[in-house]
């Protein structure tokens, strides 16, 4: 595993898609491109880094476990889940499952860590090779991204700041070389990761998406089209606002969402535009900061979100559903975004439909994977005020009337109110695991366990990463 992680050969993943039909991605998906000839035009550097964002679509992550697999399941979301992942929903990480699942994921993660290292070496040698604002945009991608990824290994594999900021957690990979990059702090990571993102935030301040520029296929293909399929400007001011809660710097977290809610950019998915016909837009694309381009998601949703393959399928039944919502039926979410089964021994249960395709392949909703959403920067500001001594209501009500519930009064404990919010609006897209852990929280909604004196909120190191680098314990 180190191998993969430290020296591993670049080879690009040109799976990824774009809805514009760019003509610097009609390659061959299985070749393999020296990086001497990758990098001696523009076109190379743009194919790199859609290598980047396709190997982030990968079941063992983004696709999969750290939406509504692994990461769901480890939060209780599901009532029914694969049996493959009964270790993981009792918490026996030192089970074979669960083992190889924690390595794959450390595994995925800096592989696309390399590559994008890759890009980042060259690109600043290269500056001349590019038209526009081509260079700012595609370094400022890479910085977010390696950011990004970093940043949810940290989440998966190094404590919170609530039980101790200077405990040794991973390493931060800078370049692609031989040499071993030292296990960091919890703290240092994180440094590093806000780093990352400002140099980011200020080159994507010629972004199209920040700037307001028009752009159409006839310039440079459309290359700068689709800005939320990108980690775009305000995809990193919203990862900013989630680091930066984690870090425990409110001010700064507020500041950043702020910014990305004041921009008018997105917008609350309406009743109409989430059920009208040729769109059947579940994932509420008009608030996605940033999404993943899947386009095998079809056969994804088929196989984990449908009654025909049960035993492989995540689902809930319709009481614990409706306890979800609390026996809100009038809200969008829970009225839109499942469906029942219809065969007799299934015909109780409820799955989810975020991730099926819209009935349109010309949709904008296309084979979207939610990484950032706006709704997560009100929850935020939510819990911000709540901090500072308000009631966090305002926030959380603006939440509530786009998804056509009533005010809420906070007659009952905030953080549970918060947590529950948490789960209605994530479900099936893994941050809900990670409020908890943020939180250090006592108890996990529909679960015995004892988070805390179990350590189940830090994954277990790799054991060949413990072995063959020597590290320090992480939890």
């Amino acid at each position: 595993m180190n191998k993969n992680i430290y020296y591993i050969v670049f080879a690009l993943m040109l799976t990824f898609s774009l809805s514009a039909c760019n003509d610097w991605l009609d390659v061959n998906p299985e070749s393999q491109v020296e990086d001497n000839e990758l990098f001696e035009s523009e076109s190379g550097f743009k194919e790199a880094l859609a290598g980047v964002y396709s190997g982030m679509v990968s079941e063992a992550t983004y696709a999969k476990e750290a939406l509504y697999g692994a990461y769901a399941v480890l939060a209780q979301e599901w009532i029914n889940v694969p049996t493959s992942y009964q270790d993981l929903i009792a918490y026996n990480y030192d089970a074979t499952s669960p083992t190889n699942l924690f390595a794959n994921i450390w595994r995925s993660n800096y592989n696309a860590i390399a590559n994008d290292n890759n890009l980042l070496k060259a690109i600043d040698e290269n500056r001349y090779k590019f038209s526009g604002n081509n260079y700012n945009i595609i370094k400022g991608e890479a910085l977010a991204l390696r950011a990004l990824l970093h940043f949810d290994l940290l989440r998966a594999f190094g404590v919170s700041y609530e039980v101790n900021a200077n405990m040794p957690s991973i390493p931060y990979s800078t370049e692609l070389s031989y040499r071993v990059f030292p296990q960091l702090s919890v703290r240092d990571v994180a440094e590093k990761v806000i780093a990352d993102l400002k140099e980011a935030e200020q080159l994507l301040k010629v972004d199209p998406i920040y700037t307001g520029e028009e752009v159409t296929e006839s310039d440079d293909n459309g290359y700068l089209m689709h800005r939320t399929l990108h980690m775009n400007y305000y995809a990193v001011k919203g990862l900013e606002a989630r680091v930066y809660m984690w870090t425990k710097q409110y001010d700064l977290a507020k500041a950043a969402a702020e910014e990305v809610i004041n921009s008018g950019k997105f917008s609350w998915a309406t009743p109409p535009a989430i059920i009208s016909q040729g769109t059947n837009n579940y994932p509420t694309t008009s608030e996605h900061l940033f999404a993943l381009d899947d386009v095998n998601l079809s056969n994804r949703a088929d196989n984990y979100f449908n009654e025909n393959v049960n035993t492989s399928s995540f689902s809930l039944d319709a009481t614990t559903l409706l306890d979800y919502y609390d026996s809100e039926t009038t809200d969008y979410r829970y009225l839109y975004q499942f469906a029942s089964g219809t065969n007799y021994d299934y015909v109780d249960n409820r799955y989810s439909t975020k991730y099926w395709s819209p009935s349109s392949s010309s949709s904008g909703g296309a084979n979207r994977l939610p990484i950032i959403r706006l709704s997560e920067l009100y929850l935020i500001l939510s819990e911000i005020d709540y901090r500072n001594g308000g009631t966090g209501l305002d926030r959380l009500n603006e939440l509530h009337s786009a998804r056509g519930v009533g005010d809420l009064d906070m007659a009952v404990d905030y953080y549970d109110t918060l947590i529950r919010e948490y789960r209605r609006e994530f479900i099936g897209e893994g941050q809900l695991f990670f409020l908890y852990k943020r939180l250090n929280y006592a108890t996990i909604l529909r679960s015995d366990v004892d988070p805390i004196a179990e350590k189940i909120y830090t994954f277990p190191l790799p054991q060949s990463e413990t072995s063959a680098a020597q590290r320090e314990a992480n939890r």
